[in-house]
Order: C-alpha cells, then sequence, then structure tokens
C-alpha cells in the first residue's frame, strides 16, 4: 500500500527525488486565495444583473405556491444537488420558522430514474415525471451550467406542454434551454465560463429566492 501510494505521488511530480513535496504550502494557500478572489468578484459582478430576473424567479414560485402549486427541480452532477439543496429549503426551511412548501427534485428516486433510462432514454428522466406529476398551476426550477443539457431540455419542453412556467437556472450564453423558453417564463444566466463559478453563483441566486418567498411570506 505504502508502494502504491508513493508511485502516485512520483506520477504526478509530486515528489523530489529526496522524497519531499515539491509543491509548497503556500503555492496551495495562494491558489485557495484565489478561488475565493474569483467567486468574489465575479458575484460583485453579475450583482446587479441578475438581481431582476432572480426577484422575478422569486414572484414566480411565490406565485406557484400560494395558489396551492408545486415545484418541481431538475438538474445533472452538481446541478442535481442544487435542486435537492432548493426543494429541501422550501419544503423544510431556510432560515425562519414557517409552514413547508411544496417542491419536488425529480433527481431522488433512482427507481424511477433508472427504470426511464433502461426503458427509454436518459434525455427523458425528467420529462416523463414532468408529464406525470406537473399540472398548469405548478412551476419548474431547471438548472445546467451550460444550458444544453438534454435532459434538462427535455423537461422545459414537457412543462410547457402541461402549461408550466418555467425558471432557467445556467451559464455562459444559456443555451439550449434559453432559447426555448417561452413569454411568463424568467431566464436566470450567470455570465461566466468555469462551471465551478457558475454553480457558486447559482447556489447564491437559490438562496435570495428562499430569502425573497420567506420575506413575502413572513415579512422580516
Amino acid at each position: 500500500m505504502q508502494e502504491a501510494h508513493f508511485s502516485i505521488e512520483r506520477h504526478f511530480g509530486l515528489i523530489s527525488a529526496f522524497g519531499t513535496i515539491t509543491n509548497s504550502d503556500m503555492d496551495i494557500r495562494n491558489r485557495i486565495i484565489k478561488h475565493f478572489t474569483d467567486s468574489a468578484e465575479l458575484k460583485l459582478r453579475v450583482k446587479e444583473d441578475l438581481s431582476a430576473p432572480i426577484a422575478d424567479a422569486a414572484q414566480l414560485f411565490f406565485d406557484c405556491i400560494t395558489n396551492d402549486g408545486k415545484i418541481l427541480c431538475c438538474g445533472n452532477g452538481g446541478s442535481a444537488a442544487d435542486s435537492q439543496h432548493f426543494a429541501a429549503e422550501l419544503l423544510n426551511r431556510f432560515e425562519v420558522e414557517r409552514p413547508g412548501l411544496a417542491a419536488v427534485a425529480l433527481t431522488t428516486d433512482s427507481s424511477v430514474l433508472t427504470s426511464i433510462a433502461n426503458d427509454y432514454d436518459y434525455s427523458l428522466i425528467f420529462s416523463k415525471q414532468v408529464r406525470a406529476l406537473g399540472l398548469p398551476r405548478d412551476s419548474l426550477l431547471a438548472i445546467s451550467t451550460s444550458g444544453h443539457s438534454p435532459n434538462v431540455v427535455a423537461a422545459i419542453h414537457a412543462a410547457h406542454e402541461r402549461s408550466m412556467r418555467v425558471v432557467a437556472l445556467t451559464g455562459r450564453d444559456g443555451g439550449e434551454m434559453v432559447r426555448i423558453l417561452k413569454p411568463g417564463d424568467v431566464s436566470i444566466c450567470v455570465d461566466a465560463k468555469s462551471t465551478a463559478r457558475i454553480q457558486e453563483v447559482h447556489l447564491l441566486a437559490l438562496h435570495c429566492i428562499c430569502d425573497a418567498i420567506d420575506y413575502q411570506l413572513m415579512g422580516e
């Protein structure tokens, strides 16, 4: 086991001829500081542009849940985690005590996801759920950093078929998702190229939406 560990480190150039680590602690700390700086600078750069669509998304969702509707959420990978995070903070709570709000992440039921992927196609794992569960008074949160995820694009089409309104959370130029949105939908597009940075702004945007919903429901 020790020999395997040594070989991996040597393979990536982490060990010198004398067996010491060549990447200094300061190099790592500088990289970490740069991540913090880049993240903060992006958030500050896009805050004015995104404040209006985030507020529009919060209003869309507020109108949905206060009219007996529910929010269906979907995404892949880190965006799937964001979908679940958002649904949990609505169904349970964000920062204030309040009744639970109707939100469902379409990313969590392994039997549903794998049966659809196996029997049909992976691109349909969300759209079939939207068609089965979605009602005209409901809404969809669709998340993709690229804006091109085929299964999320398909979910938007399915939501439109069910007369649902859509909030698209994307990055870069918004991709196909932005192009298929309809009047009444909301686009929150993070103007950045780094997937990690886009995801960090997505999470902040979702927290802002939660806060705005709670503010309208509960006040200060």
